[in-house]
C-alpha cells in the first residue's frame, strides 16, 4: 500500500494547532492517521512569522513553530530553487506568494495539499479537504 502524504497549508496547520472545527474531518483524520506523512513547508513558517510580526496573528504554542511541528511529528519541507522557479513562473492567480509556493511544492513533490482555498484550483494540483 503506498504511503499517504499530505502538505498542510497555513490555515490547515493553524486550525490543527488550536483544534478549530474549520479543519475538515477528512484532513483531521489524515493527520491523526499514523500512516500519513504530514509535511509543513518552510513557506508556512515564513507566512506565520510574518503575520505574528505584523500583529495579524498570535502563535499560542510558545516556542517556535519548528519545535511544534517536530512535536507533532510533521516533516519540514524546505523551499528549493525548483520550487521557487515553479512558483514564480505560473502566469495565473493566485498572486499570494505563500499560496504559489505551497502549490509549487505540492506539484513538484507530488504531495496533495490540504487546503480549502479555491484560488489554488488554477494550478491543477491535487487538493484534499
Amino acid at each position: 500500500m503506498p504511503e499517504t502524504k499530505l502538505l498542510l497549508d497555513t490555515h490547515a496547520l493553524l486550525w490543527w494547532a488550536v483544534a478549530d472545527r474549520s479543519l475538515s474531518r477528512k484532513v483531521r483524520r489524515l493527520i491523526e492517521d499514523q500512516g500519513t506523512s504530514v509535511f509543513v513547508s518552510a513557506a508556512t513558517a515564513w507566512e506565520i512569522a510574518t503575520k505574528v510580526r505584523l500583529g495579524k496573528l498570535r502563535w499560542e504554542h510558545g516556542g517556535s513553530l519548528e519545535a511544534y511541528c517536530a512535536e507533532q511529528r510533521f516533516a519540514m519541507l524546505p523551499v528549493t530553487f525548483a520550487h521557487g522557479e515553479r512558483a514564480g513562473s505560473w502566469p495565473q492567480a493566485p498572486g499570494d506568494p505563500f499560496d504559489r509556493m505551497l502549490a509549487a511544492q505540492s506539484a513538484i513533490e507530488q504531495i496533495p495539499l490540504a487546503t480549502n482555498d479555491a484560488r489554488i484550483d488554477p494550478f491543477g494540483i491535487e487538493t484534499i479537504w
